[in-house]
């Protein structure tokens, strides 16, 4: 489109998209974001029609997660952009870039309670980086442009455009060149800090216990390389937070395993004995630290975050620096010397003991079907190559502790919000992103029915992902917490679900049902064979729990072991 020439709101939208780089938007129409769609069918974009938009976000949420880009959810005012806030609140804990563009009611009707008028970005201020209210065409390219540049930069986060529709509908020229986002002085990184970068080496140099614990940032800063220059220059573990696997290679000889609520209790026990603490690209959530005043005792403690908020505000540390993780390793590399630490490792490898049982040559098939069965099984099955994108719950941790995530971006699961319902959706944004992946499903039976809708989302537009349904008729992880906290009172946690493989065939997907360990092979390997998608409902021991565990409240040694009794039998798979 020639600049010269004036254009509608709608087609400014989809001009700004388009310049963005955006080929791919996830949406929903409705009147007061009709004029756009309407306009859409003009633009080589891509439209994924969901069938609910909290699904759209969570597809666009794992469209980036998946690819690095900004993903882009379209919806209509009221209704339709509420639906959306379930899912910005789940990319804002977890730091995706994310674009959402609303329809609003015409200028002229805000504030007068009109049909479908909600205060979207009065509502959205607490789960985005920022948002914009659009009253005038001539503003759209400049929000649009800014939201990614937003979106993008530092921590990386949801943005919310909200345009009204007689913006949509009158005309303005298209100036791209006067529309670029201005970088206010307070968005800008500081500088790195020579005494803070002075301080930290010789932390490094005097630590004798030091542990790296990889956060998510390592991927967002793409500093994976670095931080295993890091690790095996100065002889140095690292534990990965839920969020950092697959951030650097859970298989690599100084990787420990997942830290916090239910990670390795040889990890916990290293933190907690540890003189230093080297925390990259992480926020010290409180599923990590356990009780704050016991946390990591010994330890000194380093922090490098890009978003200066989050140093301090949980864990007190001694040496703080507010920068970009690539920049500052980058930086310190250098002047670190290159120890040997194997003393520390060895200590650590004895508290490890027969913990090996993650193996699959350990674990026993006693004719019962375990979540844990079908983690590692699918790993190896998938020699630990797919992307997989779990749900919330027990099969989440499960997931987390046997398949081994190496490569970057494996892994997408909602981390800080916990929200259910987000795998199946965040799977189809995950291989719209990546086509050329595998993408698996994990869910549980709780979360699967909140958003199984999207199955038809997946069959019209031809997507392929495999679907793997941990069916233990319970929420499981609820479930879990009242056994051990609630004395078995169960309240609201059994739930009933559908036939899955006849809800499969319903949507035109291939669905089947395995209920020993001996027929887990041949379904995986016939769901990988299906050109579409393919569902595979796993019947698993009912009352199994994820171990170990650090109760709420409690410090991180102190954790909850399997039960003695059940691995003296075994019976146990863990």
């Amino acid at each position: 489109m020639s600049e010269a020439s004036t254009c509608t709101g709608a087609q400014l939208i989809w001009e700004s998209l388009l310049r963005e780089g955006v080929d791919t938007v996830f949406g929903y129409p409705g009147g007061a974001i009709l004029p756009a769609y309407d306009a859409m069918v003009s633009y080589p974009i891509r439209h994924i029609l969901v069938r609910h938009e909290q699904s759209a976000c969570h597809m666009a949420d794992g469209y980036a997660r998946a690819s690095g880009r900004v993903g882009v959810v379209v919806a209509t005012s009221g209704p339709g952009a509420t639906n959306l806030v379930t899912g910005l609140a789940t990319a804002m804990l977890d730091s995706t870039p994310l674009v959402a563009i609303t329809g609003q009611v015409g200028s002229a009707l805000l504030g007068t309670d009109a049909f479908q008028e909600v205060d979207i970005t009065g509502i959205t201020i607490p789960v985005t980086k920022h948002n914009y209210l659009v009253t005038r065409a001539e503003d759209i390219v400049p929000a649009i442009r800014e939201a990614f540049a937003v979106a993008r930069s530092g921590r990386p986060g949801p943005v919310l455009v909200d345009i009204t529709k007689d913006a949509q509908q009158s005309r303005s020229a298209l100036d791209w060149e006067a529309a670029a986002p201005k970088r206010h002085q307070r968005h800008l990184p500081a500088a790195l800090d020579p005494e803070a970068l002075a301080q930290a080496l010789d932390l490094i140099r005097s630590a004798k216990r030091p542990i790296i614990l990889a956060g998510h940032g390592i991927q967002l800063a793409g500093a994976r390389a670095e931080v295993l220059s890091l690790a095996e220059r100065a002889d140095i573990p690292f534990a990965l937070t839920l969020l950092g696997l697959g951030a650097v290679p859970a298989t690599h000889p100084l990787s420990l395993g997942m830290m916090g609520m239910h990670g390795e209790a040889w990890v916990n026990r290293a933190i907690q004995e540890a003189d230093l603490l080297l925390a990259l690209g992480m926020r010290f959530d409180d599923r990590v630290t356990g009780k704050l005043k016991e946390y990591a005792p010994h330890a000194k403690k380093i922090h490098i975050d890009i978003d200066a908020s989050e140093l301090n505000k949980n864990v007190p540390v001694d040496v703080a620096i507010a920068a970009d993780l690539g920049d500052t390793l980058r930086a310190l590399l250098p002047q670190v010397p290159v120890a040997d630490r194997s003393a520390w490792l060895d200590t650590i490898r004895e508290w490890r003991g027969d913990s090996a049982v993650r193996d699959i040559k350990n674990m026993p098939d006693d004719g019962h079907l375990y979540a844990a069965h079908v983690m590692h099984d699918l790993w190896r099955l998938t020699k630990g190559e797919a992307v997989v994108v779990t749900d919330v719950g027990q099969h989440q941790m499960w997931e987390a502790q046997y398949y081994k995530h190496d490569g970057a971006r494996s892994l997408i699961t909602s981390g800080g919000a916990g929200t259910m319902g987000f795998a199946l959706p965040a799977a189809i944004g995950a291989k719209v992103a990546r086509p050329e992946a595998e993408v698996w499903v994990v869910a549980g039976d709780g979360g699967f029915q909140m958003t199984f809708a999207e199955l038809m989302t997946a069959v019209q537009e031809q997507v392929k992902v495999n679907i793997a349904i941990i069916n233990n008729g319970y929420l499981g992880m609820v479930r879990q917490w009242q056994a051990m906290f609630y004395e078995g009172r169960y309240a609201a946690t059994p739930i009933l679900s559908p036939d899955f493989v006849k809800l499969a065939e319903a949507f035109g997907v291939h669905g089947q049902r395995v209920e020993c360990r001996g027929d887990l092979a041949s379904a995986v390997a016939q769901a990988r064979a299906e050109e579409g998608t393919a569902l595979i409902e796993f019947k698993v021991e009912q009352e199994d729990s994820v171990y170990p565990m650090v109760p709420a409240g409690a410090a991180l040694h102190e954790m909850i072991r399997r039960p003695n009794a059940l691995a003296e039998t075994g019976s146990d798979p863990h």
